[in-house]
């Protein structure tokens, strides 16, 4: 099991993995009539087809396999992770868990994007920053009181969350395959991705390259592209 940290507080870790390389290699070949005990040719043949179904978009190949992923981050991260819709996600849920007091407070702010209406750029203030890390700090603490309040005047858990906010961290099962994960790291490792999302696209790519390295190889080599 591979586990990078990120953010100040967040994780990734993969837990579970199907197939890798081969399984896109069996896959495209069993048009001609192998079956997987013939599929590989060898390094050098096995790249080479890789690399035309990537250019030439032939993606179902990268299909069949699996990686599962068990993720600590943000709600707000979270929520914009769920919008890949091709996969399974399970989630940590606050109407039968109590959450605790553990919230993302970013070291460096941002402001609206000069260029960029979706985007942000470093808000390049000491004192500002300081001045945020406080009152992010302050009002989290002051939200996550009130939640503790309400739980002690008998008020239900999927109620009392309400008052809780978007930098809640909490945690999610994730599973992917091959095809849909590339599109995932296409999208989220892009600079107008927003930059926290950027942090976990950027953890989980080296754990992908480990597993499938001819595929990602040729997923470099086409432009970073999904197929």
């Amino acid at each position: 099991m591979r586990e990078e940290n990120v953010l100040d507080k967040g994780f990734v870790k993969l837990v579970n993995v199907s197939g890798g390389d081969i399984s896109a290699i069996a896959a495209a070949r069993v048009s001609n009539g192998l079956g997987p005990e013939e599929a590989s040719k060898g390094e050098e043949k096995d790249q080479k087809l890789i690399n035309y179904l990537m250019k030439h978009r032939h993606g179902t190949p990268f299909e069949h396999n699996m990686f599962t992923f068990y993720v600590k981050a943000p709600i707000f991260v979270a929520r914009e992770w769920m919008r890949h819709r091709v996969g399974s996600f399970n989630e940590k849920s606050g109407r039968y868990t109590e959450f605790g007091p553990e919230f993302y407070i970013p070291s460096e702010f941002r402001q609206p994007g000069l260029t960029n209406k979706q985007g942000s750029e470093p808000l390049n203030d000491t004192a500002a920053n300081e001045w945020l890390n406080t009152e992010f700090s302050k009002w989290s603490i002051k939200a996550f009181d009130e939640y503790l309040y309400l739980l002690r005047q008998g008020l239900a858990k999927e109620m009392a969350r309400m008052v809780l906010p978007l930098n809640l961290y909490t945690e999610f099962y994730w599973t992917v395959n091959a095809r849909s994960l590339m599109n995932f790291l296409s999208l989220r490792t892009g600079e107008d991705a927003q930059w926290e999302i950027q942090m976990y696209a950027k953890a989980i790519e080296p754990m992908f390259d480990a597993i499938m390295p001819m595929t990602h190889k040729a997923w470099i080599d086409n432009g970073r592209i999904a197929p």
